[in-house]
């Protein structure tokens, strides 16, 4: 609670303060804020003991009640790994247009909430919390609202789809609220069990699609690369690697703890929605050309991801397999503490390279490694920990999936086997198409040749926002030669989400050791194995080049003396294969234009060629809703055509039907 008090305090130094201390203060005061719950939840993984706070005046009626457990714990660590560079981050960021009262405010405000939303314990907290977090997210997205439509869209977008899912949340809460006649977490727990199956499932379905809204599954996804990328850099980075995992969260939080699990079916459900949102997400990422756009759909791919994971336990848990649910459980929320290392990373970079050149289009870029060689090289490290590449740490969790996939494949249900294994084929063409991504986006956008005055003339940003984005780096350093430090408290939280399955550590001293399997990885072995044959390899070229001369050519210059940036690969033209595979999924829309010269129709004067890819659920799905939906406004319109006459029958007419019903009643 002492860091939801210095976050308000940040919050009010936001808002009051002159603009020359005004971030310096509230991202100090943040950064207290963010450490001091770390600390909290460190101590609370650390003993196994919940930490516990209750008020009565600060919320009437009801007051406010957190219980931080283990489970809540590590959702904190992982909302201060993001939280902690993004906000170092934004002090060298603030220059550029995110130091205005109202930002600073709200970026305090939204940092502290994320904080608390894992302790809440309570509905009437938790609500409150999560409509605070939503609506700071929200006045954070329309920062730049005046200036751009784009933003103004991506706020409507945003708000509607988060406000509708917190309606669907409320209901399942409210639902088993008046079940057990209480409205704490831990009494709601106590009577899950008595409730019929049908409202059980109502009320798991119910939040599913709530927090599924939140965490971007598909199909409500569609506000994820409309609102990451209006959205200022910092708060890009909290939203994509800490606030939608809190939707993971709460699906973890009714599926695993309220409920204390439920029939296959459920997470036949939870799994589907993960291998369609990994499938959907990296094939969209491959197709983006905006750089923060294929970041906020490789987003939808990885939480897809994480799904499969959670998916995956539940059915070997309802099935009886325990320790195997327990080690799915294990990767998702590793993968989650993962997902926010390298998306945290790759958004600020993504960040600096707008702000040092002035677009984030990647058609546009290029030579940036060149120009800006220590972001470059960041950049370059968190695209491999995304694509899963070892020693880093996307490759230790999904290695930990796919263990616990294979191992899980003759569950002795049918429809769980036939499952399981098609999750395994979806989480080898997702991590497929994840590589194709980044090395589109690291090979267009940093190496080659820049294809714009504003790639030519980018320079390195300022060193907060790059200690940022390192920061985030060597965590995924850190955490892939190193996962038994983080393992180890993922699995205390577990323990607490899956209280009655039995399970054991995977982590064997420097070794990964799954029970009852083969599967064994000594991450630390193989990173240094790594390194010395890189060692190897450059002392061996080194040794070959002082024996003989060295010509230096351009590189893939195929002979040619001069190279420019009209000869190497576009993002458009990088991802043309892979669109003409999945063509039939995708349909782009394609045109060309031909010009003719005036003398001759067989002489070309002029051919363009345009392609786009539309997002295919929100053409086939938002796009008939949002047409009924304009249809009725346009009629009611009619309604109100300015005459006091009108609106006096409208009373009168009223007034007639309340008199029928209540005679009619009585």
């Amino acid at each position: 609670m002492v860091g939801a008090l210095i976050g308000v305090v940040a919050a009010a130094a936001g808002a009051a303060l002159p603009k020359r201390w005004r971030v310096p203060a509230s991202a100090s005061l943040v950064l207290c804020g963010c450490l001091t719950e770390l600390a909290t939840s460190i101590r609370v993984l650390a003993t196994g003991s919940d930490a516990h706070w209750h008020s009565i005046d600060l919320l009437p009626f009801t007051g406010v009640t957190l219980l931080l457990t283990p489970l809540g714990a590590i959702f904190v660590v992982l909302v201060t790994v993001v939280a902690v560079p993004a906000t170092l981050y934004w002090i060298g960021y603030s220059s550029h247009g995110a130091s205005a009262r109202t930002t600073a405010c709200n970026y305090a405000m939204f940092v502290t909430v994320l904080l608390i939303v894992p302790a809440a314990a309570s509905v009437a907290t938790f609500m409150f919390l999560w409509e605070m977090m939503a609506l700071t997210s929200l006045a954070l997205v329309l920062t730049d609202q005046g200036r751009r439509a784009a933003a103004r869209s991506a706020g409507v977008w945003y708000g509607v789809i988060t406000h509708a899912g917190a309606a669907f949340i409320m209901a399942a809460f409210l639902l088993l609220a008046s079940h057990s006649g209480s409205q704490t977490f831990v009494a709601m727990t106590s009577h899950a069990r008595t409730l019929a199956p049908g409202a059980r499932a109502v009320i798991f379905l119910l939040a599913l699609v709530g927090f599924g809204s939140k965490a971007g599954v598909v199909p409500f996804h569609v506000w994820l690369p409309r609102a990451h990328p209006e959205a200022p850099t910092p708060v890009s980075a909290l939203m994509s690697g800490a606030m939608v995992a809190l939707g993971v969260y709460g699906i973890v939080l009714f599926g695993n703890v309220l409920l204390s699990g439920g029939p296959v079916w459920w997470w036949l459900i939870v799994l589907a929605l993960g291998g369609v949102s990994a499938l959907f997400g990296s094939l969209h990422a491959v197709n983006s050309t905006d750089l923060k756009k294929l970041l906020a759909y490789s987003t939808t791919d990885n939480i897809g991801l994480a799904l499969l994971a959670v998916g995956a336990s539940g059915i070997f848990v309802a099935t009886g397999h325990g320790r195997l649910g327990a080690l799915s459980l294990v990767a998702a929320v590793f993968m989650l503490v993962n997902h926010a290392m390298f998306k945290g990373a790759l958004f600020l970079v993504a960040g600096s390279v707008q702000v040092a050149s002035g677009t984030r289009d990647l058609d546009e870029l290029g030579g940036l490694l060149r120009r800006m060689p220590q972001s470059g090289a960041l950049f370059l490290v968190a695209a491999a920990a995304i694509c899963a590449l070892p020693p880093l740490n996307g490759f230790v969790g999904e290695w930990l999936l796919f263990q616990s996939l294979l191992q899980g494949v003759n569950l002795g249900s049918t429809a769980g086997d036939i499952a399981i294994t098609v999750s395994v084929a979806a989480l080898a063409l997702a991590a497929g198409l994840t590589i194709v991504a980044f090395v589109k986006a690291a090979g267009v956008g940093f190496l080659g040749r820049p294809r714009s005055p504003g790639a030519n003339d980018a320079r390195e940003v300022a060193m907060s926002m790059r200690v940022g984005s390192g920061l985030l780096v060597v965590m995924c350093v850190v955490a892939g030669v190193a996962p038994m430090t983080i393992l180890s408290a993922v699995e205390r939280a577990v323990r607490a989400a899956l209280p009655r399955v039995g399970s054991r550590s995977v982590v064997r001293g420097l070794q990964l050791q799954l029970v009852g399997a083969r599967g064994v990885l000594a991450p630390t072995v193989l990173a240094a194995s790594l390194a010395g044959a890189l060692i190897l390899a450059v002392s061996l070229r080194r040794a070959l080049a002082r024996r003989r001369a060295v010509r230096v050519v351009e590189a893939w210059g195929s002979g040619r003396e001069l190279v420019t940036a009209r000869m190497q690969y576009t993002a458009t033209s990088f991802a043309e294969p892979v669109q003409r595979v999945f063509d039939d999924v995708l349909r782009p829309v394609r045109d060309v234009n031909v010009s003719h010269v005036a003398e001759s129709r067989y002489v070309i004067e002029s051919m363009s060629y345009r392609s786009r890819v539309d997002d295919g659920i929100e053409r086939a799905l938002y796009a008939p809703v949002i047409k009924v939906i304009r249809r009725w406004g346009q009629y009611a319109r009619r309604l109100q055509p300015g005459s006091v006459h009108r609106y006096l029958a409208y009373g009168l007419a009223a007034l007639v039907v309340t008199l029928l019903v209540v005679a009619v009643a009585g």
